[in-house]
């Protein structure tokens, strides 16, 4: 018994130094649950996971898995404590030893509109087919397997064209779902396109805010194969696909914006866009629930040096930088930018406080104002936007004219829902269901 004794010791130690941290780390996640509930943090946008009590145990797998911290355990349960870091990829759900995790759109208070889909991804409207995030599917690997069925289903079951200017499909939206099923429709012979709003393909991917993308099962792409990718970065991924466009001349037409859709009245649908009017026999849409930036609707937003997301503050390196926007995709660009040096960086918002953010920005940033790191101007709008300029208008009626190089504006972005609705497109509102 002497000899076990010291071992025995040493154990109780460390038991009881893990309980220890085990309380510590669920205080500090309920305080985190807390304050996203006091700044009306908790409400989800997008795909999230739903926790069963009866099913977990508390292991605090999910939580492990999630780059983003958007999972804690509270009561000694996981809970999701931070919603507005939920980016929807679902690693939590494949992480879960327990199937204690469903992943779900929208909540008891704010519901999400999902159209109405049929078993082959086609909408109510016939030769009108939906893949993808906007489909309520956010999964990267389940997406582009949608996107491959989802153009299977066209080839089997839709008309091809006849005329020499008609696509037998258009393919709106060049993330996962989008480029899968132009592989599909690329090995299937067909005459097709993919528009893409954005300068650069990816998607919703192209936005995440992390290194890690988690893709935690195989996808079989056309033409490409089975691709394994358990855990994969952002960019590799985007590089990825970088490759297999050049590979197979995937015929991608980016700055590309769908503003609307009509049916023909020989069975086919005229896309248009801001250059031109796209003609084809099936549409599949497989864009995602970030929808379009929301614009200002000033003069001068055409400018080059206008852009609706943050990429690289580095390239803003030495300028003066107005972001605009109260959300924390504002704050996160204008605290980002204000660590290059030799970047002016002003933060332009139409309300009178930042009410809607994580306490962590809206303390970087105070502390960042305080060191005149930056400006932060509330209750301010932009006027018209100039080369080397930009006028606000401030609540007092006073207009103040900013030296300017480069404007970022995080505004949010307008779901394509009322242009689906006018053609007829059914949809169903989820309430915190799959």
């Amino acid at each position: 018994m002497s000899l076990i004794a010291p071992y025995l010791a040493v154990l109780l130690l460390a038991v009881a130094a893990h309980l220890g941290w085990r309380r510590r780390r669920q205080r500090l996640d309920a305080q985190a649950h807390a304050q996203s509930i006091a700044a009306g943090l908790n409400e989800p946008a997008t795909l999230h996971p739903v926790v069963d009590p009866a099913r977990c145990i508390g292991s605090g797998t999910c939580v492990r898995n999630c780059p983003e911290g958007a999972l804690g355990i509270v009561g000694g349960k996981a809970v999701l404590i931070n919603a507005s870091a939920c980016i929807g990829h679902g690693a939590c759900h494949a992480a879960c030893p327990f199937d204690a995790i469903s992943l779900v759109f929208g909540t008891a208070r704010r519901g999400v509109d999902i159209p109405l889909l049929q078993p082959d991804f086609q909408t109510n409207v016939p030769g009108i087919f939906i893949a993808g995030e906007l489909g309520g599917m956010g999964l990267i690997r389940k997406a582009a397997e949608q996107g491959r069925q989802a153009m299977e289903a066209i080839a089997r079951g839709r008309p091809r064209a006849v005329d020499a200017d008609e696509l037998d499909v258009l393919i709106v939206g060049a993330g996962p779902a989008g480029l899968s099923a132009g592989l599909a429709a690329l090995e299937r012979g067909h005459r097709f396109a993919i528009l893409e709003q954005e300068s650069s393909l990816g998607g919703s991917i192209f936005h995440y805010p992390r290194q890690k993308v988690a893709m935690t099962a195989p996808v079989t792409l056309s033409l490409v194969g089975l691709v394994r990718m358990n855990e994969i970065s952002k960019e590799d991924l985007l590089a990825f696909w970088h490759g297999v466009t050049l590979k197979h001349q995937l015929p991608i037409h980016y700055g590309q914006r769908m503003t609307s859709v009509r049916a023909l009245d020989d069975g086919g649908f005229e896309v248009q866009t801001g250059s031109r009017a796209w003609r084809a026999r099936s549409v599949l849409l497989a864009i995602g629930r970030r929808g379009t930036p929301r614009t200002l609707e000033v003069p001068g937003e055409d400018l080059p040096k206008v852009a609706y997301r943050l990429i690289d503050p580095v390239q803003y390196a030495g300028q003066a930088v107005l972001v605009v926007g109260g959300g924390d995709s504002a704050l996160e660009a204008a605290i980002a930018l204000a660590g290059e040096a030799g970047t002016q960086v002003t933060l332009s918002y139409r309300g009178e406080a930042f009410s809607r953010v994580k306490a962590k920005n809206r303390d970087t940033l105070a502390a960042l104002q305080q060191a005149g790191r930056l400006e932060v101007l509330l209750a301010s709008q932009v006027e018209r936007i100039t080369p080397d300029q930009v006028l606000l208008r401030r609540a007092d009626g006073q207009t103040r004219a900013l030296d300017n190089q480069a404007v970022i504006v995080c505004a949010g972005g307008v779901l394509p829902t009322p242009l689906l609705q006018e053609i007829g497109i059914r949809f169903e509102t989820k309430h915190g269901s799959a």
